[in-house]
């Protein structure tokens, strides 16, 4: 538009211009106020006339190509003498602190991508930095409250800067910086930016406000916002695995949940740039972040598996959405789209060698057809996260989770007969408003019943603007609360050894992270089933027959012999180099483990 302006004032002056202003074709000048030497009259009624006329503002205006037509006149009008852009970040540096979830992880790199197109440097030297930004979670109050601390330690960092430097800035992105935007920029004062999950992009415009004195915030949410034209910049140390973003916000609107109102509406990115950025991450050819290309790519989103493309005609219908069998929702079924089903299908044969996963789900989204593609596709994990929340019925319904706790057994079950190995891991809250002694217990033994691979469990924390706040009595003292926390994951870790211990006599297929933290003479990788496997440093043959050995190195799968096991862990002899597509579907499975830990 600015083009186009430019180009009707030059056309409105060929046919006599405002006074006191004057153009030429090939620079574009204000001069207010002088009056041009005579003797150079002539010149500009040469450059004038040889200017563009209305039949070049005509052309300009046209649709056909007029994209390309605007952004080449845009580039004719970037003058050398005029200003910078006020956005750049001029070299300085930024240190991010990540907490919470792995979305964050992501998010985390879409901010560091947008700020680094702005000329900021990125440094993991807190001391060297001259803008701290804390990605923050807001699930429960613990998180918070480990942030407001860290916020506290940062400020005084702020006010030891040495005089000689330019000041520190500090910012909040995320779900805090949403939810407690008050408290965070006007009460406590601890912070000079806030930007919310659907803010990044207005990051360098926030910081520039900041570097002049003044606090900015963002924290308005979007209906559409999904990044999908922002490549993250992967930042991790082994270069081995990444995260990619598929969909944001959610709407089942669980009663204690703050995520649809510090991260809002589900809204799924295009297909076509998922694809991209996994085919890109996956090519070692393509990939900037990584020499030897991802070899384990996670979809996320805050309810992956309700994901629908409706970004193409193409993709428009009137099919309906497949629920799990006994769950519902709170809202109204949406038709068509490309779900889920295709686009993982789609993401996994762009490389048969490197594994699909994906997280978080919810349990209402399991059709047959994710469970089969799972089941026949040798790269997608055999790994399934199945948030339970509570083994009571009568809880469940109060959380407005739309499934009761036959439903989720029946589910469970239907699973591991589809996916025979299959692990799973779950979600647990102690301590849920009005929850009884024997609503607690009906959580202890679906938890022994199903016995879960890896187990997140957490004291219920009171959430504002959730539906429990304004309808429910946070009324299950602090003291019960943790006693039964503690019940729960006395009971998952007895759960989680029996299936580990089952798998002891078994070869699995490890994908090599790197040195373990414990012993550098061992190595430590993952098996299909997301638990931790840790074997001894040595060469071993190159392939299952091949006579010459090889050192392992991280990034490579191997196949390891499992000679013992605990709740979080397994132990293995290496024996063999090996790829994704060799070991197909035919090794046993299991899940996870330093997530295991529990809070």
């Amino acid at each position: 538009m600015h083009g186009l302006r430019a180009l009707l004032h030059r056309a409105q002056l060929q046919r006599g211009g405002a006074p006191g202003r004057s153009y030429c074709s090939g620079t574009l000048k204000t001069i207010t106020g002088q009056k041009q030497p005579s003797n150079s009259a002539d010149a500009w009624r040469k450059k004038l006339a040889s200017g563009p006329g209305f039949q070049d503002f005509i052309e300009h205006a046209s649709p056909k190509d007029n994209k390309s037509r605007l952004h080449q006149v845009v580039l004719e009008e970037m003058h050398p003498y005029l200003p910078e852009d006020p956005q750049m970040g001029k070299g300085r540096k930024v240190y991010f602190e990540t907490y919470g979830c792995q979305m964050n992880v992501n998010d985390t790199e879409i901010a560091w991508s947008v700020l680094q197109k702005k000329g900021y440097l990125r440094t993991t030297e807190l001391t060297q930095a001259d803008v701290v930004l804390v990605v923050t979670c807001s699930i429960r109050e613990k998180a918070e409250q480990t942030i407001w601390n860290r916020l506290r330690q940062l400020t005084a960092l702020k006010q030891r800067r040495p005089k000689s430097h330019a000041p520190l800035k500090i910012g909040v992105l995320g779900c805090m910086a949403e939810r407690l935007k008050t408290e965070l920029l006007e009460r406590e004062k601890l912070v000079d930016v806030l930007a919310g999950p659907d803010a990044y992009r207005d990051l360098p415009r926030l910081l520039t406000a900041a570097h002049s004195g003044q606090r900015a915030s963002n924290v308005l949410l979007s209906l559409e916002e999904t990044y999908a034209d922002i490549m993250p910049v992967q930042h991790t140390s082994q270069g081995i695995s990444a995260f990619v973003s598929i969909m944001r916000g959610c709407d089942n609107m669980c009663s204690y949940c703050i995520v649809p109102f510090t991260r809002g509406r589900e809204r799924s990115r295009p297909s076509a740039s998922i694809l991209e950025e996994v085919r890109m991450l996956s090519d070692q050819t393509l990939c900037v972040c990584f020499c030897q290309g991802v070899k384990e790519v996670t979809l996320l989103g805050q309810n992956v598996n309700s994901y629908r493309d409706t970004s193409e005609q193409q993709f428009s219908g009137t099919q309906p959405t497949q629920l799990s069998r006994g769950f519902s929702t709170l809202y109204r079924g949406r038709p068509g789209g490309l779900r889920f089903t295709e686009l993982l299908d789609r993401v996994s044969l762009l490389d048969p060698e490197m594994r699909v996963r994906f997280t978080s789900p919810h349990p209402k989204d399991f059709p047959d057809e994710v469970l089969q593609l799972i089941q026949e596709r040798s790269n997608i994990c055999k790994q399934i996260h199945l948030p339970a929340q509570s083994g009571s019925s009568r809880v469940l319904q109060a959380m407005r989770r739309g499934y009761t706790r036959e439903a989720y057994l029946e589910l469970v079950a239907h699973i591991r007969k589809i996916i025979p190995g299959v692990s799973l891991s779950s979600d647990f809250i102690a301590g849920f408003c009005g929850e009884t002694e024997e609503d607690h217990q009906q959580t202890v033994s679906l938890l022994g019943e199903v016995q879960y691979n890896v187990g997140f469990l957490f004291a219920y924390s009171m959430r504002k603007k959730t539906h429990a706040f304004h309808r429910l009595q946070d009324d299950v003292p602090a003291e019960v609360k943790q006693r039964r926390l503690e019940e729960l994951i006395a009971v998952f870790r007895e759960g989680a050894l029996r299936v580990n211990s089952g798998l002891i006599g078994s070869t699995q297929l490890v994908l090599v992270e790197g040195e373990s933290k414990r012993s550098a003479a061992d190595l430590c990788g993952r098996n299909d089933g997301n638990v931790k496997v840790i074997f001894p440093r040595q060469d071993i043959p190159s392939a299952p027959s091949s006579p010459s050995t090889t050192a392992i190195r991280a990034g490579e799968y191997v196949l390891v012999e499992i000679t013992a096991a605990s709740s979080q862990s397994l132990r293995g002899v290496p024996l063999c180099h090996a790829t994704v597509s060799s070991a197909g579907n035919t090794l046993p499975q299991t899940c996870e483990e330093g997530e295991t830990a529990v809070c």
